[in-house]
């Protein structure tokens, strides 16, 4: 986990062991979320849902807070009774290297420049879920389209106190860790070490999320 040739937050590279999780194969689109806020009868709809450049059902829904995803995540688990939940951003990284420490980006090691075409695309908004080719492991569009909520919160300095086993983010902070890429940045794609953050709160167009499952 992390990259010593990164920027600083994400040294030093380290090794982690993680339990076995479940996690999702996309992120969660505008439809699904749709079904959460009328069957829990949620009182915040997502901001952008009604600009054509967000609102395609099988778009992933963004304008997401993290205690919006959070409440995804515990109806759920309430609806299901199994233990859904956002990532940790160690849990992100391994699904998005494939488990494999050699894998720099969600497809391997060849680097971002070397795919021209992926650039050209997210207009305006993210691309409907699945639109991109799977990594290793079967899951879409890591590391582009939409940043996601983790569970942890953010420290630029966590890697040098972490622990090697099942790392859950500091014990408290002012944001929370996000992972992935966004459509609206110049450099669209992020390296599977790549971290980012934002204060909960915030409810910005490239953000959203997919659910983890802890294993009974």
């Amino acid at each position: 986990m992390g990259n010593d040739e990164g920027p600083d937050d994400e040294k030093p590279a380290h090794e982690v062991w993680i339990d076995s999780f479940v996690i999702a194969k996309y992120t969660i689109t505008n439809h699904e979320y749709d079904v959460f806020v009328k069957a829990s009868k949620y009182p915040v709809t997502p901001p952008f849902i009604k600009d054509p450049n967000f609102g395609n059902p099988m778009q992933p829904v963004v304008g997401i807070s993290w205690f919006d995803a959070n409440a995804y995540c515990q109806w759920l688990l309430e609806l299901t009774g199994r233990r859904y939940r956002l990532p940790t951003e160690a849990e992100w990284e391994y699904a998005a290297r494939s488990g494999s420490g050699k894998n720099v980006y969600p497809w391997g090691s060849k680097n971002w420049q070397e795919w021209p075409e992926l650039h050209d695309r997210f207009e305006n908004g993210p691309e409907e879920v699945g639109s991109f080719e799977p990594n290793p492991f079967g899951i879409h569009d890591m590391g582009m389209n939409v940043h996601e909520w983790c569970s942890d919160w953010y420290d630029a300095n966590y890697y040098y106190y972490s622990p090697a086993w099942n790392p859950p983010g500091a014990q408290d902070g002012t944001r929370r860790a996000s992972r992935g890429g966004s459509w609206r940045h110049q450099i669209k794609i992020t390296r599977c070490a790549a971290r980012s953050s934002l204060p909960p709160g915030m409810r910005y167009a490239d953000y959203g999320f997919r659910v983890s499952l802890t294993l009974p």
